[in-house]
Parts: C-alpha cells; structure tokens; sequence
C-alpha cells in the first residue's frame, strides 16, 4: 500500500511538471505570435540638390614659358663668358665676347670704301653739270654728256653698295657680343674661353629659359572632353565664368601650389596613341618654385552643377558586378536598392549623376540591420551621431 501511494505520487508530480512546461510554451508561441518586433532604426541622409563646382584633377608637367638656345653668329674665339651659370639675365645682356679684330678691320675696310664711293660721285657730279651746261651752247656731244651722267650714276649706286657693305661689317662685329635674347634663367655653357665657334652651329653656347610665369601642359581624356561639351548643352553644367578656367597646381609631395592658374587654350587634335586633347594653363612662378618637366597635378574648374546631388561615402557600397549601389527608404518605409552612376568623388561624398533624386532618404548608418524589402525607421543621421554620443558619455559616467 505504501509502494502504491509512493508511485502514484510521482506520476501526480510529473503530469504537474508536463502542464507547467506546456502552458508555459504555450504562452510563449502567443506572444510572439501576438506581438511583433519593432523595425530596426537606422541612420539616413534626405538628399537635396546644391550648387556644386565641377573640379577635374589631371595629371600634367611643367614646361618654360619661353626658351631660347643662344648660338653664336659669326665665326671666332671666345674671348670671355660675362655671365653667371644658373643665375637670372636680362634681354640683351652680353652673355660672350668672340675675337672682334677681324669683323673690326673688316668695318674699317668698308668705311674707307664708303668713303671712296662719295669722292668718286662728287668729282662725277660736278663733271655732270659742266658737260650739261656745254651741252646747251653745243660745246660737246649728247655721248659725252650721257657718259658724264651715267658715271655720276654708277658712282651713286657704288656709294649706296659701300654703304650697305659699311652696315654689314658693323652688324657682324655686333654679333661678336653674344646678347641674351630673353630674359629669364640661364644654364650651364658648352664652351669656355678660347673655343672657337662658327656661325649657327649645331650646338648651342648655353640656353635661357623664362620661368615667370610657367607652363603646365594637361592630358584630359577626349571621352571626358565630349562628356563635358554634351553636359554644357543640356544645361546639367553652367559654365564657371566669363574668362578663362581657373587651375589650381597640386606639387608631387601632395602640397598645394600658392599661385592659382588660368587655363590657355584646348588643342584641336587627340592624341591618337593616348586617346586624350593638350591643355595649356599658365601659372605664376614669381619664386622660381616649379621647374620645368616637373610632374604636378592640376585641379580644372569646368563648370558648376545647380543640380547637383552628394551621397556621403559611407552609403555608398558595391555589388558582385562592380555597380556602385545605395539603400534608401522607399514609399512604404521598406528599403529599396539603388544602382548609381558615381561621377566623381569630392571629399567624403559622391557626386551622383544617376540611380537617386532629390528627397531620397539614403541610409548611411546601420546597413547591417536591414535588408532589401524589410521594414525600417529612418532617423536623420546626425541625430543618431548624437544619440550615439549621449550614450557613449553616460556609459563613461557610470564608470
């Protein structure tokens, strides 16, 4: 009997146990089935269209404004060098001194010469005159009188050859100093004191390079080129002013150049090995900073967008085929995604030509939450930086 109420007991006790585990599953199941979850926040950023200047960056090199290869003229010996090598030299600053004692006798010579013309037509002049009053009263022949001018006349064009010879003589001995043609810096010289120099040799004596202001020729691709042109006569880009472009210079180091720019001129030709059209902007170089065949960076303005929208980069990923792709909020607060045209990058955003509009509520934080076509709340993303921040702060205070 004992044994009997002992097994009975137990069988009680566990049946207890059975219900209890099952009413409370039970309740369970209907509170999930009963409630539900409330939609995961995340932070978004409502686009908006804005003034945004249209800045290319293209690689390019420095090159002199002018350049001049000093050769000498005249045939000779260098007698002195009167400059400093790599120093600053004025137009027409004596740069050499060839041997002037040939081209000097050579002037001295034609001069004499000079001289002897004019001696000559005067005694022709007058012996001209006499037979042309004798003429009159018969005292000689007409053929007299005309061999009497037309001595006076070959002596006339003798004077004005000995004349040009006289010009000649001094230009050469002119050319025995070497002038500088330009100003700006000069290199080193190929030939010292005592060299003997011809009359437009091959090689030149040194070369002077105007460095103020400078050259920096820019490669633009002729796709880019069309892009622009095409985006100029919808009406997406405005031009960025009246007159010419301005170029900003970015030195090899990453630092910015001081002196902004202007552009110069488009070639009309591609390239047909590269694909791209020649840019020329002159920038100023009052310090001497660049130097030419350096490699810098230069930043074109081209225009400016009036409609431009900036996605922030941290909502914007890619998928397994490269597209660049955005999430956003849709109409029913269920998140769509979006693939985008990503034109350019300017600082931490994207300038976004397609895929999004003004207004799109675009979710930059909290991606992991959420999947296409699930429920979310969109909250401003500073607000959830906050938030974040209040948190953070009250977290270190209960430390």
């Amino acid at each position: 009997m004992h044994k009997s109420h002992l097994r009975n007991a137990v069988l009680l006790a566990s049946l207890a146990m059975a219900l209890a585990a099952c009413g409370k599953d039970g309740g369970t199941a209907q509170m999930a089935g009963g409630g539900q979850m409330p939609p995961p926040e995340v932070g978004v950023v409502t686009l908006a269209e804005q003034v945004v200047p249209i800045i290319s960056e293209l690689p390019g090199r420095t090159s002199p404004f002018r350049i001049a290869e000093v050769r000498p003229q005249v045939n000779g010996i260098v007698l002195k060098r009167l400059y400093t090598e790599g120093s600053d030299v004025k137009a027409g600053q004596q740069l050499y001194q060839i041997d002037p004692a040939t081209y000097q006798a050579a002037l001295e010579s034609a001069q004499a010469s000079f001289a002897k013309a004019q001696a000559n037509v005067t005694s022709a002049k007058l012996k001209e005159e006499r037979y042309k009053a004798l003429l009159d009263i018969k005292g000689v022949s007409k053929q007299e009188y005309d061999d009497a001018n037309a001595a006076l006349l070959q002596g006339q064009a003798d004077v004005a050859s000995a004349k040009a010879a006289v010009e000649s003589a001094r230009i050469n001995l002119t050319y025995t100093r070497v002038l500088s043609p330009i100003s700006g810096r000069i290199g080193k010289s190929t030939v010292t004191e005592g060299a003997l120099v011809t009359a437009n040799q091959a090689a030149a004596l040194t070369t002077v390079q105007q460095l103020d202001p400078i050259y920096v020729d820019i490669a633009q691709s002729s796709t880019d080129l069309l892009r622009l042109k095409r985006d100029f006569e919808s009406g997406r880009l405005s031009r960025a002013g009246q007159g010419q472009a301005k170029v900003n210079i970015v030195l090899e180091d990453g630092s910015k150049y001081a002196q902004p720019g202007a552009l110069q001129f488009a070639d009309v030709t591609v390239d047909p090995t590269s694909g791209a059209v020649n840019l020329r902007a002159v920038v100023p170089n009052p310090k001497g900073e660049l130097l030419p065949g350096v490699f810098v960076r230069a930043r074109l303005e081209e225009g400016v967008n009036n409609k431009a929208l900036l996605v922030p980069q941290q909502g914007v990923t890619r998928d397994a085929q490269g597209n660049a792709v955005a999430m956003v909020i849709g109409a029913e607060g269920k998140v769509e995604v979006r693939i985008l045209k990503a034109q350019q990058s300017l600082g931490d955003k994207w300038l976004v030509s397609d895929g999004l509009k003004a207004g799109d509520k675009v979710i930059v934080e909290g991606l992991q939450k959420v999947r296409p076509g699930s429920p979310a709340k969109p909250v401003e993303a500073s607000a959830v930086v906050a938030a974040a921040a209040l948190k953070a702060e009250s977290a270190s205070h209960a430390k």
